[in-house]
């Protein structure tokens, strides 16, 4: 007998291990897979570094032969178009013999896109598709932008003061933000593909745009830099206006951090998905803003882009952060 309550709480299971891969997995999607037989989980899985193994690969390792007759919920339509990295999940699904498949959300790549769960329903395998569906796509939200809309998907972090500013007038920007707030944008640059800043940041900066987290310093992303900069150094790459960033193969995850030109170069272009705002107790006064012109010409054009997701408190700081609205 069916149990939507319990569905939905190992697909939650599997969204949480998708998470682990993003950032990680290159031109794949972060999928997360549990395999479950009598209310016990037999397998567990993710997208592993470079996109290989899969998240059902990886799952169907773990159960063995106990896969037979268990429930597989994995995050996105297990693939079906061949490839030399590895095996076809959709086929190894079929060859354990599970009793059914739970799949959150279609795969947005037109080689599998149904065919992996029609595969599915030839061979007899029961298939449901569509719970969770929202926190899916939101969790795998790279990937599917870089399908969909041929970019990355793009988060925009500014830590700031209370009245809106990133730097004294002088460019004194060390530090706005506590410890705690800075850790999490470090967390924030481990879960990204590549971060970028723009060429004057990294003239006057020379950020290191590394991850300095115990434990997740070997997760720093690529760096990128918007405009010339001569003296970049030799593993950055440079785009010369947002719309690169349309050729940055395999990255589905892009952190844009600065400065006020870059980010108003991104916001007037509509290329950024996401906001992360790190407000800090003080007020500056006559420092430098956040954020540069972005073109805007009546005000009422402003309401409406933005909604928040989420806000929480972060030491003395506040991280409110916002997803685009349409």
């Amino acid at each position: 007998m069916l149990n939507p309550a319990a569905d939905a709480d190992y697909m939650a299971a599997a969204l949480s291990l998708s998470e682990r891969g993003r950032g990680r997995t290159g031109a794949n999607p972060n999928v997360g897979c549990v395999i479950v037989k009598n209310g016990i989980i037999l397998g567990r899985g993710w997208t592993q570094p470079g996109g290989r193994p899969h998240a059902e690969e990886m799952a169907l390792a773990q159960a063995g032969k106990a896969a037979r007759g268990a429930d597989i919920f994995v995050t996105m339509e297990p693939c079906a178009h061949d490839s030399s990295r590895g095996p076809t999940c959709s086929l190894a699904i079929i060859e354990a013999k599970p009793k059914r498949v739970v799949v959150a959300t279609l795969d947005a790549d037109e080689r599998t896109r149904r065919r992996g769960i029609d595969r599915l329903g030839d061979a007899g395998i029961p298939v449901s598709v569509g719970i969770r569906e929202w926190e899916a796509r939101r969790a795998m939200a790279g990937f599917l932008c870089r399908i969909e809309k041929g970019r990355p998907f793009v988060t925009l972090k500014l830590a700031m003061s209370l009245d809106g500013c990133i730097a004294m007038a002088d460019g004194t920007s060390q530090w706005i933000t506590g410890d705690r707030a800075r850790a999490h944008a470090h967390m924030e640059r481990a879960r990204s593909d590549a971060i970028l800043v723009g060429a004057g940041t990294a003239r006057v900066d020379r950020p290191g745009l590394d991850v300095r987290l115990d434990g997740l310093t070997d997760r720093s992303p690529q760096p990128i830099v918007l405009g010339s900069d001569k003296d970049r150094p030799e593993h950055w790459l440079q785009i010369d206006e947002p719309a690169g960033i349309a050729g940055l193969a395999e990255i589905n995850w892009l952190l844009v951090e600065g400065g006020a030109k870059t980010a108003a170069s991104f916001l007037q272009a509509g290329l950024v998905d996401r906001l992360l705002f790190y407000r800090a107790p003080i007020v500056i006064g006559g420092g430098l803003p956040a954020i540069a012109d972005i073109g805007l010409e009546k005000l009422g054009e402003a309401h409406g882009q933005w909604r928040r997701t989420d806000q929480r408190a972060l030491g003395q700081d506040m991280l409110e952060i916002y997803d685009r609205a349409a």
